[in-house]
């Protein structure tokens, strides 16, 4: 594949910590699948990641251990590389803020603002934050706490030196009106301007002389640099910037993205532009802010208490499993809720079922009706030509999805064809086809069909599901490495797999979980409370009862009471404070528009349901779900084995609005 220039992405530099957790795996996975991505679809690619080792929590911490604090973060360090090993992050470059060239680096950058004038010695009286390593006026506190982390903070009065923000300010303003794209998500961007740039920048602290574990300020050693100054510095100094072997600075910067925790947008977004823009250096083209991991409602953490262990998940349900969770369980920028039952579900149904099941019941076929031996091509028809088109047309959108960093709707793009996959099975019926000799060829094009397109999805899922796609390319007896490849998707040509090919059934890719005991195993992580269940719902439970009694029989008259149409979703949206209602926007044709609120966010993200014909029960009393009115039901049924809900839908060609019955 052709080279299409370079991308280079990083994740913040981590605070070593003996207690990381999903949520730190979370923004790795992310960048990491989007490296990935990158490499594929024929970028040369750059990963940076690494770890912030200077400040006061870190010389407090060494010295309550009993450490210096070079060897406290140096045991840290190694298994914060075996987390990434064992979540198979492949970065290109680890740097560490006691790195040696990045000690240099910051030197020299702090030398040349102060060379300049826009750093100056002063003195700092005010409040600090150890944990976040921030400095905060009286006014921005809140409850006399941090305004971050809500923990205390402590009185500061030192001799420090000053980064001049303030002559920057409107600058920075400006840049980021005309620069719509710097920040994201967009909300991101507003709460920078609105929040922090327009009431007023004061100058940055860049110094302490109360701590000593940093990097001296080299023409007055009894200042230590102020970590963020340093943290900051990290994304040129891991590429030789001021050095004579600045090659790697030259190709690849500006970065493509920092791929940052809301938490820290503001320092990515305002003080290291500003610093970048003093020293005469190109700004980042991206900063992205994604959400945070939370369960119940609140953000991990080890004071909260609510952290899960990434080491626990992988290695009991693999590193793909949980990185697929990850991406697709929801949309990239905002919060999202993680418990392990969403999770085992989301593996239950979309690994085991949907995926495991069609590359299972391929092979299987193969190996029953032609002898291991993949067949050729007979007569098509216009069910084969239908899924053809659609595999021939889902890289673009996932590749579309995924330079938005809609990690979850692109995946939810290659699984929309693993469905139709599972559909066409049940259409074609292979099983009904082999009885009859007549329709061997016809056999063999579905065969084919099917194997080709576990091919494809074997490819479009490797940035995410790193290990799996080798485990399907040994199934169906795939070796080529050519055929491997992201080109080999978006050439625009169907049948590459060749006939005469051995196919090997292999072990489940991911084998069915019994969810109620996993839930109570020793480590499981604890699940959050349901604070979302209807009352009514909640009191049937209590009595015992399991599902509605229905009559054995009804009349023609009474089932003619309930009307029923045909609807489309044009807009979906989640419930805020619930985990299971979606919002939906419903098209009845001419008559009309209507909302409706629906217990399926377990089961369908909104960037699924929009376009998707739906059954609404058209005449039902409007009801208010969580303060919002809800004018009808959509119908669903629940599949036996796991409760999952499935939605009932139509043919295509139905018209919107149309009348069932």
């Amino acid at each position: 594949m052709e080279n299409k220039g370079t991308f280079y992405i990083t994740t913040p530099i981590y605070y070593p910590s003996d207690n990381l957790h999903i949520g730190h795996a979370y923004c790795s996975t992310a960048a990491d699948s989007m490296a990935r991505f990158k490499r594929m679809t024929g970028y040369d690619t750059y990963f940076l990641t690494g770890t912030d080792e200077h400040g006061q929590k870190i010389e407090r911490k060494a010295k309550a251990t009993g450490v210096t604090p070079q060897q406290y973060v140096d045991h840290i360090v190694d298994g914060i590389k075996d987390l990434w090993k064992l979540m198979d992050i492949e970065y290109d470059d680890f740097i560490r803020t006691t790195d040696e060239r990045h000690v240099k680096c910051v030197q020299k950058v702090f030398k040349k603002l102060y060379d300049q004038g826009d750093i100056y010695k002063s003195e700092y009286e005010g409040w600090y934050c150890t944990p976040c390593e921030s400095f905060w006026t009286e006014l921005q506190l809140k409850d006399g706490c941090c305004p971050d982390c809500g923990r205390p903070v402590e009185k500061a009065k030192e001799e420090s030196y000053f980064f001049r923000m303030s002559k920057y300010q409107d600058w920075m303003i400006q840049y980021i009106q005309e620069h719509p794209d710097f920040i994201q998500p967009a909300s991101r961007a507003n709460e920078m301007i609105s929040n922090f740039l327009k009431p007023g920048l004061e100058d940055l602290c860049v110094s302490r002389t109360s701590i000593k574990w940093g990097i001296p300020v080299d023409f007055d050693p009894k200042h230590t640099v102020y970590v963020w100054v340093d943290a900051l510095t990290n994304y040129i100094s891991a590429l030789g910037y001021g050095t004579d072997h600045d090659e790697l600075y030259r190709k690849y910067w500006p970065a493509d993205v920092h791929l940052v925790g809301k938490e820290i947008v503001r320092f990515h977004t305002i003080i290291w532009p500003i610093m970048l823009h003093a020293i005469g250096e190109p700004l980042p083209k991206q900063v992205f802010g994604h959400g945070w991991l939370v369960i119940d409602g609140k953000k991990m953490g080890k004071s909260v208490g609510n952290v899960v262990d990434p080491v626990v998940l992988c290695n009991r349900y693999s590193s793909d499993a949980v990185r697929y969770f990850l991406m697709r369980e929801m949309p990239f920028g905002a919060d999202g809720e993680f418990t392990l039952r969403s999770m085992l579900t989301r593996v239950n149904a979309d690994l085991a079922n949907d995926l495991g099941n069609l590359v299972s019941r391929t092979v299987a076929m193969i190996e029953k009706y032609f002898d291991s031996v993949l067949p050729a091509v007979g007569p098509t028809e216009e069910v084969d030509r239908t899924l053809w088109e659609l595999a021939l047309q889902t890289p673009d959108t996932v590749e579309t999805s995924v330079n938005a960093f809609q990690f979850s709707q692109a995946l939810g793009s290659i699984w929309k064809l693993v469905g139709e996959c599972n559909r066409y099975i049940d259409i074609t019926a292979p099983w009904i086809l082999a009885k009859q000799e007549e329709n061997r060829a016809r056999l063999g094009t579905v065969l084919y069909t099917l194997a080709e397109c576990v091919r494809r999805i074997a490819v479009m899922i490797a940035f995410v599901m790193p290990k799996t796609p080798a485990r399907i390319f040994a199934q169906i007896g795939l070796e080529q490495e050519e055929e491997k490849t992201w080109a080999s998707v978006t050439d625009g040509q169907f049948c590459h797999l060749r006939p005469g090919t051995r196919v090997a059934k292999g072990e489940a890719l991911f084998p069915r979980l019994d969810i109620e005991k996993e839930l109570v195993r020793d480590q499981a992580p604890a699940e959050p409370k349901q604070t979302d269940v209807p009352k009514q719902q909640a009191k049937q439970e209590k009595k015992g009862h399991s599902a509605p009694e229905f009559p054995a029989e009804i009349a023609i008259d009474d089932f003619a009471k309930v009307k029923l149409q045909v609807a489309r979703v044009l807009a979906c949206e989640k419930v805020e404070k619930s985990k299971k209602l979606l919002k939906l926007q419903l098209s009845l044709g001419k008559d009309g528009e209507r909302q409706v609120v629906s217990g399926i966010a377990a089961w369908y993200t909104p960037e699924e349901m929009v376009g998707k014909q739906v059954v609404l029960v058209a005449n039902l009393k409007p009801a208010k779900l969580a303060g919002i009115e809800s004018q009808g039901m959509i119908l669903c049924a629940a599949t036996e084995n796991d409760g999952k809900l499935k939605l009932m839908t139509v043919e295509p060609g139905m018209d919107d609005g149309a009348v069932i019955g």
